[in-house]
């Protein structure tokens, strides 16, 4: 097996297609999860916010019967497998995009399954704040919205660029998995090369490319929370 994996013409193969489709799948990967990243950021950090701030004793209390559905809805759409998520949002990804295939439309389904993710994330880092601090705030007349913006989140940075990582890796391979209904990317070379039409090598070289990315950006995010925390400077 492994002599016909190394053999000349599997090898030439290999690298036409690397030179050919390589570098646009590349993009792809991260056009998408670049994207998907931002939106679920956008709607993830204040969900996460809302489930700290709001529960009884926080600076801004909800309704309880609101903080249960929110962590509700929340909690189900983590429990979905990816795969099924994205076939159960076609409608509205169709209604979205306009179609359900392609780079484009596999956005959608990856910010719906992140932002849960991420708002909880987001959760964990804003509960890491110290309370005195927050008190501090409120002794000196600081409105709710005042110490979100002003003292919950500036200090909850370097937490929340480190899960921000966590949740770009993570949407990393979920854009992979979406190759499987059509998504572009380095996912769609590993499974149409890889598991259609046997071509492992083709299939590892992906592998080890998203691999690399994995890496590049777990190194940026971790020194960017790294230069933020003030407790090392």
């Amino acid at each position: 097996m492994f002599d016909k994996l190394l053999s000349p013409e599997v090898l030439k193969e290999t690298w036409e297609i690397l030179r050919t489709d390589f570098l646009f799948a590349t993009w792809e990967t991260l056009y998408v999860t670049v994207l998907a990243t931002l939106f679920a950021i956008v709607i993830g950090l204040p969900l996460g916010v809302l489930l700290v701030a709001g529960e009884k004793n926080g600076v801004m209390p909800l309704p309880g019967g609101v903080m249960h559905v929110l962590g509700l809805i929340i909690n189900l759409l983590r429990s979905v497998p990816f795969l099924i998520l994205m076939i159960m949002v076609f409608p509205l990804t169709r209604l979205i995009v306009g179609t359900t295939v392609g780079t484009t439309a596999s956005i959608v389904p990856l910010v719906i399954a992140a932002f849960p993710f991420v708002a909880r994330l987001a959760e964990s880092s804003l509960r890491e704040v110290n309370p005195n601090i927050i008190e501090m705030a409120q002794s000196m007349g600081a409105s709710p919205l005042q110490i979100i913006i002003k003292v919950m989140i500036p200090e909850s940075v370097p937490s929340l660029i480190s899960n921000a990582t966590i949740a770009i890796t993570t949407i990393l391979g979920y854009s992979a998995m979406s190759g499987i209904i059509g998504g572009g990317g380095l996912g769609k070379i590993a499974i149409n090369y890889g598991y259609y039409r046997y071509k492992y090598l083709v299939m590892l070289a992906a592998v080890v490319l998203l691999i690399l990315l994995v890496q590049v950006f777990q190194s940026v995010g971790t020194r960017a929370s790294a230069k933020s925390d003030k407790r090392l400077k």
